[in-house]
């Protein structure tokens, strides 16, 4: 299905139209959940995030306006759905880590190196969003959901120029960040 089609069912399912809500979430769901990989390696999060992200959809369709495309309204709620899985992961495996006897290290030769950036990453931003968090989705919608300058502007509501600097600080805080971890 093509975006323009999304467009259309997301304006439908907006103004009420229950078919046409249940034809966008069939229609965005594999898209949702390659997006929900991104941020999280592991198959079950991703798909604990897709669920999530779904569900946001259509409890909030009704709040979309059409001010910007549905895509854009959709990355944002993919990217917040995702940073708030990985906080609940992370939250419920220090809350195990005190219940559990101690686990072996994982084997080095076992560990994805992709899944270990991504957490790491993910902790990064998370850094980021308590040091300054007006940087953080820009920096998200650009990097991970791949938004040009405009379409972000549009959606957060705020000069193009302004986002542009957004990004570079967050992209500076966020090397840093990277860096002093390794």
């Amino acid at each position: 299905m093509r975006n323009d089609q999304h467009e259309d069912l997301a304006h439908r399912a907006a103004a009420g139209d229950d078919t046409a809500l249940h034809a966008l979430l069939a229609a965005i769901r594999p898209g949702v959940l390659r997006r929900c990989a991104r941020f999280l390696p592991c198959p079950q999060d991703a798909e604990e995030s897709c669920q999530d992200v779904l569900l946001q959809v259509a409890r909030n369709i009704h709040r979309f306006e059409g001010r910007s495309r549905f895509s854009t309204w959709l990355h944002v709620i993919v990217a917040n759905s995702a940073r708030q899985t990985y906080r609940s992961l992370k939250r419920r495996a220090a809350e195990q880590a005190y219940a559990a006897p101690p686990v072996e290290p994982a084997d080095a030769r076992t560990t994805s190196v992709i899944a270990g950036s991504r957490l790491d990453l993910l902790d990064a931003l998370e850094r980021l969003e308590a040091h300054r968090a007006e940087w953080v989705a820009p920096m998200v919608l650009r990097d991970i959901c791949q938004l040009d300058y405009r379409e972000i502007a549009e959606h957060l509501g705020i000069p193009e120029g302004t986002v542009k600097s957004r990004i570079h600080q967050a992209r500076v805080h966020v090397r840093g960040s990277l860096t002093r971890g390794l």
